[in-house]
C-alpha cells in the first residue's frame, strides 16, 4: 500500500521551533512527528511512502537516512524550488505514487485512526477520495449529503460558503470537520491537468466534487490532535500517553 506524507509546510505557527528545524522534525513524546506517521503507517501494512519536502528539507532527507527509512520504501518529493501547496504536492508526487490508490496524512496530525480500515473502506466504495472526519470542533466545517458526498465548505466564524451547486439547501447538509488524512486515487489526476503549479487540494475538491465521488469516512469518538501551534505540543503529549 502507498502512502504520501505531507511533510513540505513552513510550521510558521510553531516559531520560534520552526526557525530552526521543519515542523516533521518536531518532537512529541520522544519522536518527530515524522516518526510518529512513518511507523504509524508502516505498522498499518504502508510499505511505499512518499515524503514531500521544502523548508529545512535537508534535514529532512538526512533524518530518514540516519534512521534507515524505518526498514521501508521511503521516497522523497523536492519542491526545495517552490512550494507547491496540498494540491501540486500531490501532482508532482504523481510519478512515485504509482497507479493504486494511496493515502495521504499531514505530519502533524496525530490520531488514533485505523488508516488500514480507512483505505480498504476506500477501496471498497469505489470513490475518487475518501475523507475521514468526524464531529470535532473546528471553525471550518465540510458538508456532505445523504449519500456521503461532499457537496460544500464552510467557514463557521465568517459565514463564507462554497461550493459547486446552485441553490444549496445547506440545513440538508451533514456537517464534519476534516482530519487532514484522507485517499486519493489516480483517477482524480487528469482534473488537475488545467490548474496551476500550486493550489489546496480542497479547492480542488470543492470545484470538483459535482462532478466526482468525493465520500465522507465518519470516524466517531476520533482522538486527533493538529500540533501545529506552540499549545498544542503539551496536548499532544498528553493524548499519547493515554494512547500507548
Amino acid at each position: 500500500m502507498n502512502a504520501l506524507i505531507f511533510a513540505a509546510g513552513l510550521g510558521t505557527r510553531l516559531k520560534p521551533i520552526t526557525d530552526t528545524k521543519p515542523k516533521a522534525l518536531v518532537s512529541i513524546g520522544g519522536k518527530t512527528l515524522l516518526e510518529h506517521t512513518v511507523l504509524k503507517l508502516k505498522d498499518a501494512g504502508f510499505d511505499h511512502i512518499v515524503v514531500n519536502v521544502h523548508h529545512f528539507a535537508d534535514q529532512i532527507i538526512e533524518f530518514l537516512r540516519a534512521n534507515q527509512n524505518f526498514g521501508i520504501d521511503i521516497r522523497i518529493s523536492d519542491e526545495r524550488g517552490q512550494l507547491l501547496e496540498t494540491g501540486g504536492g500531490i501532482r508532482k508526487a504523481a510519478p512515485l505514487l504509482g497507479d493504486q490508490p494511496f493515502l495521504i496524512h499531514n505530519v502533524d496530525i496525530l490520531s488514533d485512526t485505523d488508516v488500514a480500515a480507512l483505505y480498504k473502506k476506500h477501496l471498497q466504495s469505489g470513490a475518487d477520495a475518501t475523507l475521514l472526519v468526524s464531529k470535532r470542533h473546528s471553525s471550518r466545517a465540510l458538508l456532505f449529503n445523504k449519500q456521503g458526498l461532499l457537496a460544500a465548505w464552510r467557514n463557521k466564524t465568517t459565514g463564507e460558503v462554497r461550493t459547486p451547486y446552485e441553490d444549496l439547501d445547506l440545513s440538508k447538509l451533514d456537517e464534519f470537520a476534516f482530519s487532514g488524512i484522507h485517499v486519493f486515487s489516480p483517477s482524480l489526476f487528469p482534473l488537475m491537468e488545467n490548474y496551476p503549479d500550486k493550489f489546496p487540494i480542497m479547492d480542488f475538491y470543492l470545484k470538483e466534487c459535482a462532478h466526482v465521488e468525493l465520500k465522507a469516512s465518519v470516524a466517531d469518538h476520533l482522538k486527533l490532535i493538529d500540533v501545529g501551534k506552540l499549545d498544542s505540543i503539551a496536548e499532544a503529549e498528553s493524548m499519547l500517553a493515554e494512547l500507548s
